[in-house]
């Protein structure tokens, strides 16, 4: 871990306002002095300038005493109650008018011009009218009065009786006249009795889906799954993840339904489902990773921004919109991933811890890196309400807590609670504060390391505070036949360490483990030892420190037997 530092005691006051439009951008005014304001100095403070010590008291405070809220039902409050109640019968109300399914493309425009063909037809069998006047112009009266009896006649008539209208007409002229009128008048008057009947036929086929439409029963009411949880059902789980939406809402039922809402149409326009199965490659792993388990049993992710001081890992995550939105498909597929994991039940483990590593992380300048954590972060606050716990900062630089100070009003109170903010010579004691030191990385000051270790994160870690120029001894008894392991670290070190066996029979002499050394904190971060076991006795360690600061020493022992070596 990093040395501890002493800086001069200041604090961040800002005094340009923010606006909504600089929120996204964290480029804050950087005054000349500033004051990594952590748990170390907190205390010593209250007598400076009120405003900002008040605030970050406050801060503080909220972070140690923050506590989860209960989701078993039984034990809500009744103004809770009934805001839970009302989100259910808004929901109920929704799945039944299927109103979470996005309405689909309308696909009647394209039908529209198969009717009017039909219709499109009609003026080419009344163009014949149109030419009436221009036969009739040279006949006389008596043509006209003829037109008017076959009129009545075809009426009366079907069309297959036409010649007889023709015989009665004597003047040759006029039979010429009646039969050319005649078939206009039957072609024109021909097709209204059909028209008339294709037009009953139409509204009868139309009448016959609207009476079996009405005759079966309305479909089931719509199921809407979430983490594949059902929004609405007999599991519990469904009320715990209500709970985090009416939270998020302050419980008001309307305002956490329209998130709701929203958040089932955003994860099937994001396609969630399918991207749980994408193959988006484990570059980053090394950024975001999950890794042990808090006192209280939240699952931990770790978020090491310092990792993108790696300028061809920077270039592949940000250098564009393409690979900017591939970032942010890893990180929600990732979330995903964990949240399925979690308790919902109405007793379990449902949120995480969050730890962020500011450690050479890019500062403020860096576009790309900021367009894409804000983008990622609405997502996170618009679709997953209520899923951190806590959120731990460390190694904290003093320009953060400027550009934080300077967005915490846009912040609620809750999600201020949550903050904890540590610099770097106090990142492992705040961590230890909420995660056993079994299981923080070796990285940040705890014992857990990847590949196969003699121990487990489940055995338990001594924690010992070595004074200035003291000397510490740790002894193991040594009296069952086997291999006796142990491992230790220094936070810091900078001190000297020596190991020796101590025989408890008389006459007998002590033997050297490892000899006294001075170990520095550039050298490994853990020392791992062992000792078979020939006869009775105690292994005795010896830790000198000879710097005048405490130091804290971490260690864990057992002995194993001889069939397990």
């Amino acid at each position: 871990m990093a040395e501890e530092t002493q800086k001069p005691a200041a604090e961040v006051v800002v005094e340009k306002p923010v606006t909504e439009k600089e929120l996204p951008v964290p480029e804050p005014e950087i005054p000349e002095k500033v004051d990594v304001k952590t748990e170390e100095n907190t205390t010593d403070e209250t007598d400076k300038t009120e405003k900002p010590v008040v605030v970050e008291e406050e801060k503080i405070a909220q972070s140690a005493s923050f506590k989860e809220e209960s989701n078993v039902v039984g034990e809500l409050p009744d103004p809770e109650k009934k805001a839970l109640d009302d989100l259910k019968l808004l929901i109920q109300e929704a799945l039944n008018k299927h109103d979470f399914i996005a309405p689909p493309p309308k696909e009647d425009k394209p039908e529209e011009p198969k009717t009017e063909e039909p219709k499109t037809e009609e003026p080419k069998a009344e163009e014949p009218k149109t030419e009436e006047p221009k036969a009739e112009e040279p006949k006389t009266e008596e043509s006209s009065s003829s037109k008017a009896e076959p009129e009545t006649k075809v009426e009366e008539k079907a069309p297959a009786e036409k010649p007889v209208v023709v015989a009665e007409v004597v003047d040759e002229d006029g039979a010429k006249t009646v039969e050319a009128i005649e078939e206009t008048i039957v072609s024109v008057a021909a097709p209204p009795p059909p028209q008339e009947e294709v037009v009953q036929a139409k509204e009868a086929e139309t009448e016959e889906p609207k009476e079996s439409e009405a005759t079966p029963p309305p479909p089931p009411p719509e199921e809407v799954f979430i983490w594949g949880i059902p929004l609405l059902g007999d599991d519990e789980r469904s009320d715990t993840i209500l709970l985090k939406f009416l939270r998020a809402r302050d419980f008001k039922a309307k305002d956490a339904f329209t998130m709701i809402k929203n958040t089932v149409v955003w994860r099937k326009e994001f396609g969630i489902e399918s991207l749980l199965e994408e193959d988006l490659g484990n570059e980053l792993e090394k950024v975001v990773f999950m890794d042990g388990f808090d006192k209280e049993g939240h699952p931990v992710c770790y978020n090491v921004f310092g990792e993108f001081q790696n300028k061809d890992l920077y270039h592949n995550t940000f250098s564009d919109e393409e690979k900017r939105t591939k970032f942010l498909r890893w990180r929600i597929q990732f979330l995903e991933k964990s949240i399925r994991k979690l308790d919902f039940t109405q007793n379990g483990i449902c949120t995480i811890v969050q730890v962020n590593d500011l450690k050479n992380s890019p500062g403020p300048g860096k576009r790309e890196l900021r367009l894409a954590t804000n983008q990622a972060l609405q997502l996170l606050q618009d679709n997953y309400p209520e899923f951190v716990a806590r959120q731990v900062f460390i190694n904290v630089p003093w320009w953060y807590l400027a550009f934080n100070r300077m967005i915490s009003p846009f912040l609620t109170q809750r999600t201020k609670s949550k903050f904890v903010f540590a610099g770097p010579s106090k990142s492992a004691d705040t961590l230890f504060k909420y995660i056993d030191q079994e299981q923080v990385p070796v990285q940040y000051g705890g014992l857990s390391r990847d590949g196969e270790q003699e121990f487990s994160t489940a055995e338990a870690v001594t924690e010992v505070i070595i004074k200035p120029a003291t000397k510490h001894t740790i002894e193991f008894p040594a009296t069952e036949a086997g291999t006796l392991v142990w491992e230790l670290r220094v936070l810091g070190w900078d001190v000297s360490y020596g190991a020796e066996f101590v025989p408890s029979t008389e006459g007998s002499y002590t033997v050297i483990v490892s000899k006294t050394r001075k170990v520095s904190a550039s050298d490994e971060p853990v020392i791992s030892n062992t000792f078979k076991i020939g006869e009775a006795g105690k292994v005795v360690l010896t830790i000198n420190n000879q710097s005048s600061r405490k130091k804290k020493l971490l260690y864990r022992s057992k002995t194993k037997a001889c069939s397990e070596v």
